[in-house]
């Protein structure tokens, strides 16, 4: 009986201990992950539904949160844009990134988002531009947890665009790596490190993308099944499936960003940053950063109604099962929270939609309303400029033909507005004057930074852009480029579904009181209370 009593308290000992251990690990996650698909529109997990196994979007859908009418809240629906806007919980007119490109006065040149000439790229064929997160003004959720840690904490952004691998990871990471397509190695910046880690190192000698083309394009199912598609595209008839990729073995790196093969690249890279950097095995919180670059690339190329698009989406649902399968076993199911959201959307091809009888145009950029402006007022010279569909006038020019700036400002905005694509052209310095709804005029103020915005802004008709006959983009403040997924699994989610408008300068936020830890320094998101148990 004595013996029975002493095994028993022995049991209930461990249980409690058990318990208290559980406690302290329920107190933080060990793991974040964070997933950006570039370009995914938000019906896209509905309307492709039937496509999708149960590893991957469905699971997601049945066992975490869905915030289904999650909105992009500024101007510039652009891939900077979203990945800084994400982290930071902020805007344009707050973070410095107002495009992946803008026109610097003071320099008189074009600035890409993530350029930084002081640093120098690490591991890949030397002709890679030198990039960080210095033009990032403020900090990113990535970077609060780092300082709420003391960095402590392991911090990895992973992508093939490097904007969406930089902008994400933040200031204070351990690393940012991105895709060099032409070495076909992950590469680095001496903003992070000295010299590539190791382990990095060794996974590029792999030359995993090489197996990979050896896999070709495949479509996962019949091609009369892609019934979502529109299956007389020209793309299909002239370049039918299967399609051959093992023609770059050895030479053409770059060809595998525009294949569902670079998510798998992205994925095994994620996998063997967590793994060499010991990510999610003790009780400070690390982060994961990835970023899906391929979507927007087979987007672009092909648009949201293309058997590429669908097939790709498909693919993409069986590696993000098998990524959540491996995130189960390796960090352990309830460990982790995960989040999986875009960038932006994108608009359809035009061509498609004029075949529908819906209005739709692919424009080529007029000149005539510049030509008029400098006749009007003898100028040799009007626009320095333009991005992000901004205009910026030649100041100096104006001024040294002795032309008032503001009636030569007036006039162009006045020509612009006679166009028949143009929805409205307005005066940056007085945006709330615009003739547009309040829901606009605010996604214009805070796309606005004023350093480096330009001066005249132009709105092309809904569906109207500038493009070739075939593929699409995005860019614009209407619903198509703007209502994106925002999607939440695992440690402290609540199961459920919210049809309430939210936006993604609010996954920061959110992320915050999940973990406990301070905001990022600019944000203006607000908690979405319904994800949090």
């Amino acid at each position: 009986m004595k013996n029975f009593c002493s095994v028993l308290l022995f049991n209930l000992l461990a249980l409690v201990g058990l318990a208290q251990k559980q406690l302290v690990a329920s107190k933080a996650p060990k793991l974040v992950v964070g997933i950006m698909v570039d370009q995914m529109r938000w019906d896209y997990l509905y309307r492709l539904q039937s496509r999708f196994g149960e590893t991957g979007f469905k699971r997601i859908l049945k066992e975490g949160f869905s915030c289904e009418n999650t909105m992009i809240p500024y101007a510039q629906s652009v891939t900077a844009v979203g990945h800084s806007s994400v982290y930071t919980g902020s805007v344009p007119a707050l973070t410095g990134i107002m495009g992946n490109e803008w026109y610097d006065r003071s320099k008189k040149k074009t600035v890409y988002c993530v350029d930084d000439e002081s640093v120098q790229i690490l591991g890949g064929s030397g002709k890679g531009e030198p990039m960080s997160p210095r033009n990032l003004f403020p900090t990113t959720i990535t970077d609060e947890l780092e300082l709420a840690t003391n960095f402590r904490a392991k911090v990895i952004g992973v992508a093939i665009k490097d904007r969406g691998s930089i902008l994400p990871a933040g200031h204070a990471c351990d690393a940012a790596y991105w895709y060099d397509g032409a070495s076909g190695n992950f590469v680095t910046s001496t903003f992070y490190m000295k010299d590539l880690a190791s382990w990095a190192q060794r996974f590029n000698q792999r030359k995993i993308v090489d197996s990979l083309y050896k896999l070709n394009w495949n479509l996962s199912q019949p091609l009369q099944t892609y019934v979502q598609s529109d299956l007389k595209d020209s793309s299909i008839i002239k370049n039918p499936f299967p399609r051959s990729l093992e023609k770059n073995i050895g030479k053409n790196y770059g060809a595998i960003s525009s294949t569902p093969w670079g998510n798998t690249l992205t994925f095994s890279f994620s996998k063997a940053a967590l793994e060499a950097e010991s990510m999610g095995v003790d009780s400070i919180t690390d982060f994961l950063a990835v970023s899906l670059s391929s979507p927007d690339y087979i987007g672009h190329a092909f648009g949201p109604n293309a058997v590429e698009v669908e097939d790709n989406y498909i693919k993409l649902d069986q590696q993000l099962g098998d990524f959540l399968t491996y995130l189960d076993k390796k960090v352990g199911k309830g460990n982790y929270v995960f989040f999986l959201t875009a960038d932006h959307a994108v608009a359809h091809v035009p061509a498609f939609l004029k075949e529908n009888k819906i209005p739709a145009k692919s424009m080529k950029p007029s000149k005539a309303a510049e030509q008029e402006t400098m006749k009007k007022f003898g100028l040799k010279k009007l626009v320095e400029s333009s991005a992000n569909y901004q205009v910026y006038l030649d100041k100096q020019t104006i001024d040294s033909a002795g032309v008032d700036y503001n009636a030569v400002k007036e006039y162009y905005i006045s020509r612009l507005n006679q166009e028949e694509d143009v929805l409205i052209a307005f005066d940056n310095a007085d945006i709330s004057a615009a003739n547009i709804p309040n829901e606009y005029k605010e996604m214009f103020l805070k796309g606005f930074n004023q350093k480096l915005a330009g001066d005249v802004q132009i709105v092309y008709k809904p569906g109207y852009f500038f493009g070739g006959s075939t593929g699409t983009t995005h860019g614009s403040v209407f619903a198509y480029d703007t209502h994106i997924p925002l999607l939440w699994m695992g440690w402290g989610v609540q199961h459920g579904i919210s049809n309430r408008q939210v936006y993604m300068t609010d996954i920061a936020a959110t992320v915050a009181a999940l973990l406990k830890i301070q905001m990022p320094s600019a944000s203006i998101g607000k908690v979405i209370t319904e994800v949090i148990k």
